[in-house]
C-alpha cells in the first residue's frame, strides 16, 4: 500500500483532524435530532468561535510566546471564549432564523433558505469587519514532538486538540445520557409531540440544543484557528466535512458523529498519501456521496422519530 511506511504518522494526524470534525459534526447532529433539519449556518458558528478566541488571546499574548502554566491557561481561556461566542451566535440563529418559522409551521424549504441566508450574512459581515485575509493565531506554546507511537511523532498540537476535544465529547455524552436536560433532548428527538404532552418545553429544549452545538462548534473554531489560521470563510470546508462525518456516523446519532469524524479524518489522511494533497477535499466529499448511495443511515444508524 502507498501509506505502508508512514501509516502511524498519517493515522495520528488524521485523528487530530477527526476530533475537530467530530466537534463540529455534533452541532449538525444535535439540531437534526430535534428538528430533522440541517443547520447550514453552523459553519459560521464555528467561524465566530475562532474569531472570539483569536481576539482574546491576541490581547493577552502580544508578541510573546507563553510557556508552562500560562500556555495552558491561555489555551483554556481561548477554548472557553470561543465556545461562549459560538453558543451566543447559535442562540441568536435559533431565535432569528428558526423559531419564527417554526411557530408559523413553515415548510422545510423555508428553514433551509433561512439557514443559508443566515450563513451568507454572517460570512460577509465577518469579512467586512475583520477582513477577508487569513489571520494567524498567536503562538500559545512551542509546538514540537512530545512522544512517539510506533515511530510516529506526536506533536503538541495533536495532544492539545485531542485532549480538549475528548473532554468536551465525554462531557456531552454524559450530559445527554444522565441529566434532565439530556432527557429533554432525547425525548424531543424521539417524539416531540408526546414530549410536549408530557410537559417538556419544546422551545426551551430546542434553544438549549442549539446553544450546546454552538458551544462545541465555537470551541472547535478556536482549536482550528490555533493549528491553522482564522478567516471569515474558514468554516465552509470544515463545515461540509463535519456534515459528511455526521452522515457517515448516522445523522442524529451523537456517538455516530464522533465516530464519523474520527474515521473521516483518518481515511482522508491515508487517502492523501496515495494521491496529491490537492485531492484531500475530493476524498472527503467522495465519502459523503458513497455513504449516501450505499448506507444512508450511516455507521451507527439514523435518528428516528417525529421532529419538533
Amino acid at each position: 500500500m502507498c501509506f505502508t511506511h508512514n501509516f502511524w504518522q498519517l493515522t495520528i494526524s488524521g485523528l487530530s483532524d477527526g476530533f475537530l470534525y467530530a466537534l463540529i459534526a455534533l452541532g449538525y447532529t444535535l439540531v437534526y435530532g430535534v428538528l430533522q433539519l440541517i443547520n447550514f449556518a453552523h459553519s459560521e458558528v464555528f467561524m465566530s468561535g475562532g474569531f472570539g478566541g483569536l481576539f482574546v488571546v491576541q490581547a493577552l499574548v502580544g508578541s510573546k510566546t507563553p510557556h508552562g502554566i500560562s500556555s495552558v491557561m491561555l489555551v483554556l481561556l481561548g477554548v472557553i471564549v470561543g465556545a461562549l461566542v459560538g453558543g451566543a451566535v447559535a442562540f441568536l440563529l435559533e431565535r432569528v432564523a428558526y423559531r419564527p418559522l417554526r411557530r408559523r409551521n413553515a415548510p422545510k424549504l423555508a428553514f433551509l433558505i433561512s439557514a443559508i441566508g443566515a450563513s451568507l450574512f454572517l460570512l460577509n459581515i465577518a469579512g467586512k469587519e475583520f477582513g477577508r485575509q487569513a489571520i494567524p493565531m498567536p503562538d500559545l506554546y512551542t509546538n514540537g514532538n512530545v512522544f512517539s507511537v510506533f515511530g510516529a511523532q506526536v506533536q503538541t498540537n495533536y495532544v492539545v486538540v485531542a485532549i480538549a476535544a475528548a473532554v468536551m465529547l465525554v462531557f456531552l455524552d454524559r450530559l445527554v445520557a444522565k441529566t434532565r436536560l439530556g432527557q429533554g433532548i432525547r425525548a424531543v428527538a424521539q417524539d416531540a409531540d408526546t414530549a410536549s404532552l408530557m410537559g417538556v418545553n419544546i422551545d426551551r429544549v430546542i434553544s438549549q440544543t442549539f446553544v450546546i452545538g454552538g458551544l462545541l462548534g465555537g470551541a472547535a473554531g478556536f482549536l482550528f484557528g490555533m493549528v491553522f489560521n482564522v478567516q471569515n470563510n474558514m468554516g465552509f470546508i470544515p463545515g461540509v466535512k463535519a456534515f459528511t462525518a455526521a452522515v457517515l456516523g448516522g445523522i442524529g446519532n451523537i456517538r455516530g458523529a464522533v465516530l464519523g469524524g474520527l474515521v473521516l479524518g483518518v481515511v482522508e489522511n491515508l487517502g492523501v498519501s496515495c494521491v496529491e494533497s490537492a485531492w484531500r477535499d475530493v476524498i472527503a466529499f467522495g465519502i459523503l456521496v458513497l455513504v449516501l448511495l450505499f448506507r444512508p443511515t450511516g455507521l451507527l444508524g439514523e435518528r428516528l422519530g417525529r421532529s419538533a
